[in-house]
């Protein structure tokens, strides 16, 4: 049945797609032909631990190459060659050059029309083939969506394989049933030179998810009580893990079967509501809420596409696939059985680790002002046990409330099943508030470490914090706390062969803090730190200075010991990071967070979707308009006011100038009278007489003879003196 040599060059539509770049991932890692062996045979090779590894290494494995959905993607890692394809004749080129062709129509209708092209372009070329070439379109079991029951006195019984030609598609699906039929037709000439196959695939899920995302995205933000579940949710869904999907289609590849159309489901026979209500239990809020079909459609999230596949209602069993592959089943029972897997896949794939940080300090050294901020950066959920325990008797509370006001309406039997477990859960929650009502007073409005531990644990045991994560604020506070708070409970040592060596404690991974900050500061220090604050701070903190001197002599107390909470940590190799606030000249402490925050590093959170950037870019574009408006306006304001300042100081220095030249004038008056008279008196007389004289002489020197005219005339001058 096997050929000495498989295919091994395969060409893959749109390999940065979910569906293109997993199964792409897949086949890289295959050996050409290891679905052809005995799976018997392997099993005792593996047993007795045979040379498995070197015989793979030395075997070839599938070269993927094949086209991107977006030109801006970056290449896959497991991708031997990507092609930007400008022309039809240069993808045909490509084709020529693989033995096998996978084409992908689930995800892109756009990818319908070339894959059909595709297959009639290799078609007429097939006689230049020198081996056999095969053809696979990855379609979908929505074209199945209109078909009738195969018995009618038995309308639950599923299809299979071989009832394919009967199949009636859903009425937005007719493109994909075309583009089936076609290439079905197409492999019926010369199949020993070109043979093609359809998978009809079952709805994909793992990894990153693709049509469940919606529901994975909703329950991992927490921001509803209750994830919805569209129309009665009785509807039957085909599944099928993305990697059982890889599986198959290398199965295809390598045994080359007779028959043509295949269905590519797991065995699974699930209904809407209880994938949904399984995964909003292993995800979110584990409750589901039905609402009406006409709200989905409100949803900016879900295409119409989407829709359609949330709406089938079939039952399949993958007869031929269980019968005759070698599969070594991811997820053979469906989504619900292997449900952890999935979500610890989901979370891996798109990085949505937890981020758990533990703040510890002494009172005053601004826990919980560092504790906000990072929650604020990081999207986590701030726990602090007065608030805990807040939160806890409020709940409580409104389970027994709701209980008194419950009126009792028949039902149907799944109902009352529903009823009788909230009615336990009623009874547990009113014994439980009793007894911390009562607790607290016994011991003056505390708990006891008893009902603390329990109530701590239940908040880092609750999906928000074992989804997005938290930051602890300064607790626990003493190494037997840590010890109660984070131990594996009796039903949660399921990893009990994983156990820590030597004296390390046991611990409960899912909760343990990742990070620990340790606020260091001298008693002086956090003494003038109180006696700064305003006195509506202080006493919005309750820091008088008696309570405020107990609470940091119990801190110095309980850290003094051999055995602190700071030692628990180390035990563990999370190993504390200490920072010394008094560092930093900031009653805020607000320069300490980026210090914190550089150690942690990058969150790890869903960023933001198409529409929040877009809606994030408006914003920002009319934040800036907005402010450059107001800039105009302002630097138009102090432009305009400039010019007043300056006509008001050219007018002030004008007045100045002209009051000064008037007073020079009077000066000038002033000083030149005496002047004028001395000039009056003394000398215009004997000029005026010179003056004469030259103008009836007429001297050849009229300078001279006036010159010499005064000189001898002058009546200061006496003659006679000798």
């Amino acid at each position: 049945m096997a050929e000495a040599v498989p295919a091994r060059r395969v060409f893959l539509n749109h390999l940065d797609s979910y569906c293109g770049r997993s199964i792409g991932e897949y086949l890289s890692t295959c050996v050409v032909g290891a679905t052809l062996e005995n799976p018997d045979e392997e099993e005792e090779e593996d047993e007795h631990g045979s040379d498995t590894e070197l015989r793979l290494a030395s075997e070839e494995g599938y070269e993927i190459v094949g086209t991107l959905s977006k030109p801006e993607s970056t290449n896959p890692h497991f991708a031997k060659e990507t092609y930007a394809v400008s022309s039809r004749e240069a993808l045909l080129s490509h084709l020529l050059e693989c033995e096998i062709v996978l084409y992908n129509i689930t995800e892109d209708a756009s990818q319908i029309e070339e894959a059909t092209w595709a297959a009639s372009a290799l078609h007429k070329e097939l006689n230049t083939f020198a081996k056999q070439k095969l053809f696979i379109l990855i379609s979908t079991i929505m074209t199945w969506g209109n078909t009738k029951p195969i018995d009618p006195e038995d309308p639950e019984a599923p299809f299979d394989d071989e009832t394919f030609p009967k199949r009636r598609s859903h009425p937005n699906f007719m493109d994909y049933i075309n583009a089936e039929k076609h290439i079905v037709k197409l492999g019926k000439t010369k199949k020993e030179k070109f043979s093609t196959y359809v998978v009809a695939s079952g709805h994909q899920y793992g990894a990153e998810e693709d049509l469940f995302h919606y529901f994975f995205k909703m329950c991992w933000l927490g921001e509803t009580p209750a994830i919805p579940v569209f129309g009665d949710g009785n509807n039957f869904i085909p599944t099928i893990h993305i990697r059982d999907l890889a599986a198959v289609l290398q199965n295809v590849a390598e045994h080359k079967p007779d028959l043509q159309y295949l269905l590519a489901v797991d065995t699974s026979m699930h209904t809407l509501e209880e994938i949904i209500k399984c995964i909003s239990k292993n995800v979110g809020p584990g409750k589901i809420e039905k609402v009406p079909k006409a709200n989905a459609f409100v949803s900016k999230e879900l295409t119409q596409k989407q829709l359609d596949m949330l709406f089938v209602n079939l039952r399949m069993h993958p007869f031929y696939v269980k019968e005759n592959f070698n599969i070594k089943w991811v997820a053979e029972e469906g989504l619900i059985e292997n449900i952890a897997q999935v979500v610890t896949e989901y979370k891996q794939t798109r990085g949505l680790l937890p981020l758990k940080v533990y703040i510890h300090g002494p009172p005053a050294s601004g826990k919980s002002t560092i504790a906000k901020e990072l929650c604020k950066h990081y999207n986590l959920h701030y726990v602090r046990t007065n608030d805990v325990i807040s939160e806890k008797i409020a709940d409580l509370e409104q389970i027994v409330a709701k209980e008194s006001e419950r009126v009792e309406v028949p039902g149907e039997e799944g109902e009352d099943v529903q009823e009788d477990e909230e009615s336990e859960n009623v009874e547990e929650a009113r014994e439980l508030l009793e007894a911390i009502k009562e607790n607290m007073k016994q011991n003056k409005g505390h708990l006891s470490d008893e009902y603390l531990i329990k109530i701590m644990k239940d908040k880092l045991m609750s999906m928000p914090c074992r989804n997005q994560g938290y930051v602890l604020d300064g607790f626990p506070e003493t190494y037997q706390q840590a010890t109660d708070l984070f131990k594996v409970d009796d039903d949660e040592a399921e990893e009990e062969e994983d156990k820590p060596k030597g004296k390390m404690p046991k611990f409960n991974k899912m909760i343990i803090p990742e990070f620990v900050f340790s606020l260091t500061a001298s008693n002086e220090f956090l003494i003038n730190r109180i006696m700064n604050l305003p006195e509506s701070e202080v006493s919005r903190r309750g820091y008088t200075e008696i309570h405020f001197l107990q609470s940091l002599k119990r801190f110095r107390n309980l850290n003094a010991h051999d055995t602190t909470v700071l030692n628990y940590f180390d035990e563990l190799e999370i190993h504390p990071q200490f920072i010394d606030i008094a560092v930093y000249e900031d009653s805020e402490n607000r320069l300490a967070v980026p210090k914190i925050i550089k150690e942690i590093g990058e969150p790890r959170n869903y960023g933001l979707t198409d529409e929040e950037k877009e809606a994030l870019e408006r914003e920002a574009a009319v934040e800036r308009i907005v402010r450059e408006a107001q800039e105009k306006a302002e630097q138009e304001h102090k432009e305009a006011k400039e010019r007043e300042e300056r006509m008001a100081r050219w007018e002030e220095w004008n007045k100045h100038q002209e009051e000064v030249k008037k007073q020079e004038l009077e000066l000038l008056e002033a000083q030149s009278l005496p002047l004028r008279n001395y000039l009056m008196k003394n000398v215009m007389p004997t000029l005026m007489q010179g003056i004469n004289e030259c103008c009836r002489i007429r001297p050849d020197d009229p300078v001279n003879f006036l010159a010499e005219y005064l000189f001898k005339n002058s009546p200061d001058i006496d003659w006679n003196k000798p």
